[in-house]
């Protein structure tokens, strides 16, 4: 969320000195642990995190590139835990501890401890806060029903960077969820490889990726997946990723594996000379038990990844439809939260509303919405080599689109930190609901190619709805300062303007189409200013031949399949159709001079060749006059020109 201050904290502090004593002991252990401390024996044990002071600013840490300034931060962070943590982890093993975590990311360390060793460390100096490891779990799977293929990848608009050419080649997204099934199709192919690429916070022993529970498959299936099922199902299918198991086989998490999480991906090999982290992480989790709650234990995380140019992705929550149903951490004010919409764009009814509860001024909680309802995912494989999928819903779908959103414009502008391109997705985001931001829809449904637009420059002088530069996600416009020339505009022949910005004038004509139909016959003529040059085909028949004497076109088919009425001649400068036409056949005996009609020329025509033997023609000379063709030109002829004189329908035509 936007840097807005958040006073909680604050407040738990004057609450808790109004009603605890004002000893060291309640200042720094959290009121759910001093319950646990009241009413269980002192041999019982608890699993709690522990924090020091002397905390580590990472926003005051400087370097020339990020990772340089990666490494700055895991350095400092690291040395600083070096100094403050190990000898408290050393005092904790002493004392009876289990299950000891170092936590260097925030200054931590997680254990199970004997209630008295809890209440020793009222004496250790240095301690800032002692909170109850709880347990999360993941939100529970709401089954949906087929939807149309890929309309979430199109209502985003990956589709269209896509096509610009932005798949999110070269960058690297994580989530941190119930695993990733490496043996899927969509995914495994995708995966980076390598000892930094996957941690398992319940089994230290695995090497690859695994899922026993499916969440996790499903929402990096939605950020990278690929089209193994016949349809694309992510946003960024370029992009690579990498996997912290954080929930179990069960959907369950502790507050420090998800800590152990977020370290993780800040510093995935454990070695701050190399800059080996994500560009996004998702998170399509939260703490359902705190509805309206701001809830500020992963606040230091998710500043410490965003100092580090990592991105931060969460999922709003399903806890609507009514208002004030944040949760948290979607609703701290560095997160950036995503609520569901369904395929008309209209607000899910289980998506979590705002206003947050962690923001005390005119903010709006969801930042953005994008598709949350029938989703089609990546299901579990169980070891089969046949992908399987399924449809679902929850804001824990939504929330990958703008994470395999966030790869793209990463990969189009490398340069951008996490605030800038949270920025762009807010700024672009198409308005839905009661006009402008409100808590359903918090400022719109996301849209990349508008959000791409808005960090390049995009021209668009003569307002036709094409723009001058070749990114920005239509065909260039060739002549941005007239509105009548655009891509596929209507051209106007012989004017030697490119109004359709194709390279060309359109100059084709059509000379003829006759379709014969005695014999199944096609024959079109053409001609172009561009001469043999113009590549002219007949769309549906095939290319046309060029007559170099002649300055023509020609194509004959036959058999042609009938007559299909209307024929389209296509090159180079574009198209031109024309309607077919039969040659007209004469139904008229008398009619001998075939103008149409007998009339008085017919009679002159017989007159003047009266007596003619056409069998004594040269070969292929017609025989005028001859009416009735027996190869005479008689009195026969004389009869039946006088029989039809004045018909005027002698030529059947098509």
């Amino acid at each position: 969320m936007r840097k807005l201050i958040c006073t909680y904290l604050s407040l738990i502090t004057v609450l808790l000195a109004s009603i605890l004593p004002s000893t060291p002991l309640a200042q720094v252990i959290a009121p759910e642990v001093q319950t646990l401390l009241t009413r269980a024996p002192l041999n019982a044990e608890i699993p709690v995190i522990i924090t020091r002071t002397n905390a580590v600013d990472v926003k005051t840490l400087r370097a020339p590139s990020k990772a340089l300034l990666r490494s700055a931060i895991v350095a400092n962070l690291r040395s600083r835990s070096a100094l403050n943590l190990v000898p408290l982890i050393t005092f904790l093993e002493k004392n009876g501890a289990r299950r000891v975590r170092e936590l260097w990311l925030t200054n931590s360390v997680a254990a199970i401890l004997p209630a008295s060793t809890v209440e020793r460390l009222n004496t250790y100096p240095g301690i800032s806060s002692i909170r109850l490891d709880e347990v999360i779990s993941l939100p529970e799977a709401m089954p949906a029903v087929a939807a149309p293929l890929e309309w979430n990848i199109a209502a985003v608009g990956a589709d269209l960077l896509w096509n610009i050419g932005f798949t999110g080649q070269g960058v690297v997204v994580a989530n941190m969820d119930s695993g990733v099934d490496l043996n899927h199709a969509d995914l495994t192919g995708r995966w980076r490889g390598g000892e930094n690429s996957w941690f398992d916070a319940f089994d230290a022993t695995t090497t690859a990726p695994r899922d026993g529970y499916g969440h996790g498959t499903a929402t990096m299936s939605i950020i990278v997946g690929g089209d193994a099922g016949g349809t694309a199902i992510g946003v960024a299918p370029g992009a690579q990723w990498i996997a912290a198991r954080v929930f179990d086989d069960q959907g369950d998490a502790t507050t420090s594996t998800l800590h152990q999480g977020f370290q993780w991906v800040l510093d995935p090999d454990g070695d701050p000379a190399t800059d080996d982290a994500p560009d996004v992480v998702n998170n399509s989790w939260g703490f359902r038990g705190l509805v309206d709650r701001c809830y500020l234990e992963f606040q230091t995380d998710i500043r410490t990844l965003q100092a580090a140019g990592i991105a931060v992705i969460f999922s709003a929550g399903n806890e609507g439809p009514n208002p004030s149903t944040s949760i948290s951490p979607a609703n701290n004010p560095e997160s950036f939260a995503v609520g569901a919409v369904d395929s008309s764009l209209t607000i899910a009814n289980f998506s979590s509303r705002g206003p947050s509860a962690c923001i005390l001024d005119n903010d709006f909680f969801p930042e953005v919405v994008a598709p949350g309802v029938n989703i089609k995912v990546a299901d579990l494989t169980f070891g089969l080599p046949i992908p399987r999928f399924t449809y679902l819903n929850g804001t824990s779908f939504a929330a990958p689109h703008v994470a395999g959103g966030m790869a793209l414009l990463r990969q189009a502008f490398p340069g951008l930190d996490p605030i800038e391109l949270e920025s762009a997705l807010i700024d672009s985001a198409g308005d839905l609901g009661a006009m402008g931001p409100d808590d359903d829809y918090g400022f719109g449904m996301l849209d990349l190619l508008a959000a791409y637009r808005a960090l390049v420059p995009c021209t668009d002088a003569d307002g036709d709805g094409y723009f001058a530069e070749t990114v920005c996600g239509s065909d260039q416009d060739c002549d941005d300062d007239d509105p009548d020339i655009y891509p596929g505009a209507p051209e106007i022949k012989h004017d030697g303007i490119d109004q359709d910005c194709n390279g060309y004038d359109l100059t084709i004509e059509i000379i003829s189409a006759i379709y014969h139909p005695d014999v199944d016959e096609l024959e079109v003529i053409a001609t172009s200013d561009l001469r043999r040059r113009a590549g002219l085909q007949v769309d549906g028949y095939g290319p046309m031949t060029w007559k170099r004497r002649l300055r023509q076109w020609k194509l004959v088919v036959s058999p042609a399949g009938g007559d299909p009425g209307i024929i389209v001649v296509s090159g180079k400068e574009g198209l031109e159709t024309a309607a077919t036409t039969v040659p007209c056949t004469n139904i008229c005996q008398g009619d001998v001079n075939d103008d149409g009609i007998v009339n008085i020329l017919d009679k002159v025509v017989v007159r003047n060749n009266f007596g003619t033997d056409c069998s004594t023609l040269p070969i292929g000379e017609p025989c005028v006059g001859d009416a009735n063709g027996d190869g005479i030109v008689n009195i026969l002829d004389k009869v039946i020109v006088r029989n039809e004189f004045g018909r005027s329908d002698c030529l059947a035509c098509q």
